[in-house]
């Protein structure tokens, strides 16, 4: 006869609950070593991200700036003391007031910016991925001298940017600049680029192409080159010629890493400040000016509105977060895993 004998029960303390150690403990006891090397990180992205984060999201909800921070106002006296009184325009919380003036076009220009921004990160974007796959398709192949070719066309990504961006306004100045220069020894008048508002635009766009092209051909090139061989073997013996096995297997088999890397020069292309706050200035009359440089110009031009700076962080990034979770989707209908 078997004898069947019951799971040991955990003993209870006086309270009732198990003395089984929780989950979370448990994992700490086994773990120890892992959650300390995780401890720091986790830290370091508390103060520099999350805390930056969530300051900001309250800060748009006040009407936060420069002249009503203070508590108290205080002036010199003739007798050279300090006599402060109460603020009486003391900052307070306002709600959604902000965001609301912000997408009324009460304050601001929120749509123009946003029209800027969308054309500037379309044109970079594109031109980014279009060359960078042009160059890793060239370089992909056996040719004489190709690591020295991958070497300076990298270089440009090794180049701060800010150091590229004074380059490329000297290039397009109107009356010392290489590309005026270029014009007039054709026989056209030189072009005064950062007077209108789309030759102006075009400049920065060409200087961020200049900076953004190497990494997309790095990257494309390393998913290249985990494409098998055989593949394309197999297609030249069946006759398709170089058109058909780019289409059919190179696209394909770059299409994790392309969709990876589209993704990141969105946002960073959405988010690139210092070659429209270098290059172009917002000129002419703001005429250029992207959502974040219009942040910085709200945070520390004039009298600093913190409150509106911080209403145009977080719609920047919603309209990241919103576009991110589109992509995602329409990623898993194609049947990508991301």
């Amino acid at each position: 006869m078997t004898t069947v004998t019951a799971d040991p029960v955990p003993p209870s303390t006086p309270s009732g609950r198990s003395a089984r150690p929780s989950r979370l403990r448990r994992s700490w006891e086994k773990h120890w070593y892992a959650w300390a090397m995780v401890l720091p990180v986790v830290i370091v992205l508390a103060v520099l991200i999350f805390y930056p984060l969530f300051r900001g999201i309250w800060l748009s909800l006040t009407n936060l700036t420069e002249a009503n921070q203070a508590a108290e106002i205080c002036t010199r006296s003739i007798t050279g003391g300090e006599v402060c009184a109460e603020n009486p325009n003391r900052w307070e919380f306002v709600g959604l007031d902000n965001y609301l003036n912000v997408l009324s076009g009460n304050v601001g220009n929120f749509w123009q910016w946003t029209g800027i921004t969308l054309i500037w990160t379309l044109g970079c974007v594109v031109f980014h991925y279009g060359l960078g796959l042009g160059l890793a398709v060239m370089l992909n192949r056996p040719m004489w001298g190709r690591g020295l070719y991958r070497v300076l066309l990298v270089l440009p990504w090794a180049v701060p940017a800010f150091v590229s961006a004074f380059a490329w306004k000297f290039i397009f100045n109107e009356r010392f600049g290489l590309a005026n220069s270029l014009l007039t020894s054709l026989g056209i008048d030189p072009v005064d680029w950062f007077a209108n508002q789309w030759t102006s635009l075009l400049t920065a766009i060409v200087t961020n192409i200049w900076l953004g092209v190497p990494f997309m051909m790095v990257a494309l090139l390393g998913g290249m080159q985990t494409i098998p061989g055989e593949l394309y073997e197999a297609a030249e013996i069946d006759g398709a010629s170089a058109w058909q096995r780019f289409r059919n297997i190179t696209l394909p088999g770059l299409r994790p890493v392309s969709m990876t890397v589209i993704l990141l020069g969105t946002i960073w292309t959405f988010n690139m400040f210092p070659i429209i706050f270098l290059v172009t200035e917002g000129q002419p009359a703001g005429g250029t000016e992207i959502l974040v440089t219009g942040a910085f110009r709200a945070a520390f031009e004039g009298i600093r509105n913190y409150s509106l700076a911080s209403t145009y962080g977080v719609l920047i990034l919603s309209i990241l977060l919103v576009f991110s979770l589109f992509y995602r989707r329409a990623l898993r209908k194609q049947g990508e895993v991301w």
